[in-house]
């Protein structure tokens, strides 16, 4: 069967994608719910035999968007159906063309009994995190249908969102990604469709890190303002490892029970944090680890400079003092810098490039630079979710091997709008299983 969709550059490249498990994610306006649609009608293709299953949050959302929407697309390209409201499901009567059933997520448990060939999520980050885990999880358990007349064609499941801060496809796709799961983002500019002034309404109605999420279709904190703003995990990845003897810089939070150590090497673009230690109990502890795991390495540290007047064990010795003892370089201010040169230091060496975090060797520290969040009332970053410990230690590391030096005299500078990047249409015909970008 023949059909033809015009479709944005990245509807375009979610069509063409042979993942198993691709996730749409994109701004308000950023053709979603038609991207769902199309691949839906799409997927439909492959046989009579084909069931897709389409979900949504809750039932309004399914009837209002979901099947309004593919019964409109299906009038379009001339293939009779008949909406069954009892079963929930669209029957179609044409020659090659498979059905459609619906189903809410909102009572997960809920979705059973029946296999599908494909399926396509909506909205999956409106749900709460393990709510939506649980959801993702049984749809995935029921895409399992064989096509008797297609059995080389594979099953694959779909999910489409705006963000919502890190939920479940944040941690889903980004990261526990796998080769299976891949993201392709669409911010709302990608749509030439939309009303002239719709950007600009939604640029006047919500906060920056708002716009970050709705327009540009990023993962950010909503709860508040960001600390660490230019840190972006995909942006900012390495692959980088320690290599063998090689100088270890290390930033180091002092905290009983809660110890952090950000272990960086340094390249010609700058400092990698290849490993992190967690929840190391106390410094003599630390000391241990170090030289057990790191025994060929030469060791700089940079610590929290309260550290000098901290006594973990022995009340005769402060923790900066053990870990001279122990042979370590130890690197550090008579006080510390101030919370906002740490944080403007962090923030500057992500945007220039010179510091990177091999996520998958240091989670804990990934996950704190994206989501450690202002606290509203005092201004300063929030020290109640855990997170402050992870960024304040790659925080010493940072004030001191990449400062920020302040211009002698301010300057008024105004930068010039950024040009959006040129997401033009393009033309994407169906024949058979594949998508071509004429």
């Amino acid at each position: 069967m023949r059909l033809q969709a015009t479709l944005t550059r990245p509807q375009a490249d979610f069509f063409v994608s042979e993942a198993k498990y691709p996730a749409f994610v994109g701004g308000f306006g950023s053709g979603k719910s038609e991207t769902l649609a199309q691949r839906a009608i799409a997927d439909a293709a492959h046989s009579g035999s084909a069931l897709i299953g389409i979900y949504a949050p809750t039932y309004d959302l399914l009837k209002l968007v979901n099947v309004t929407r593919i019964e409109l697309k299906l009038h379009e390209h001339g293939i009779r159906h008949k909406w069954h409201s009892q079963d929930k499901a669209i029957y179609t009567s044409h020659p090659g063309f498979g059905d459609f059933i619906f189903r809410t997520m909102d009572t997960p448990e809920r979705i059973v009994g029946y296999e599908t060939f494909r399926a396509h999520a909506d909205e999956l980050d409106t749900l709460k995190t393990e709510h939506a885990r649980t959801a993702w999880n049984q749809i995935i358990a029921r895409n399992r249908q064989v096509l008797k007349d297609r059995p080389d064609a594979l099953n694959r499941a779909a999910a489409y969102t705006t963000p919502e801060g890190f939920r479940f496809t944040h941690d889903r796709w980004v990261v526990n990604a796998t080769p299976d799961y891949r993201i392709y983002r669409a911010p709302t500019y990608s749509n030439p469709f939309l009303p002239s002034d719709y950007i600009d309404g939604l640029r006047a109605s919500y906060p920056a890190q708002l716009i970050e999420a709705y327009i540009e279709g990023q993962f950010v904190n909503l709860t508040s303002g960001t600390v660490y703003s230019s840190y972006d995990r995909m942006r900012c990845e390495t692959g980088e490892t320690i290599r063998d003897g090689e100088q270890l810089y290390i930033g180091q939070d002092f905290n009983v029970g809660q110890m952090f150590s950000a272990i960086a090497v340094r390249r010609v673009d700058g400092f990698h944090v290849a490993q992190e230690l967690a929840g190391v109990l106390d410094t003599p502890e630390l000391i241990r680890v170090l030289r057990e795991r790191f025994a060929v390495h030469p060791i700089r540290i940079y610590p929290d400079a309260s550290g000098k007047s901290r006594k973990t064990v022995d009340a005769s010795r402060s923790d900066l003092i053990l870990l001279k003892e122990a042979g370590f370089k130890v690197v550090v201010n008579p006080s510390n810098p101030a919370v906002r040169d740490r944080i403007v230091s962090v923030n500057h060496a992500f945007e220039s490039a010179r510091l990177h975090v091999n996520s998958r060797a240091c989670p804990t520290l990934a996950a704190a630079l994206e989501q450690q969040a202002y606290n509203p009332k005092t201004g300063e970053p929030d020290k109640e979710g855990g997170f402050d410990h992870p960024c304040d230690a790659i925080g010493y590391l940072a004030v001191k091997e990449m400062p920020v030096r302040r211009p002698r005299r301010e300057q008024a500078t105004v930068k010039p709008p950024a040009e959006p990047p040129d997401y033009r249409r393009r033309e994407v015909e169906h024949d058979e299983d594949a998508w071509k970008v004429l």
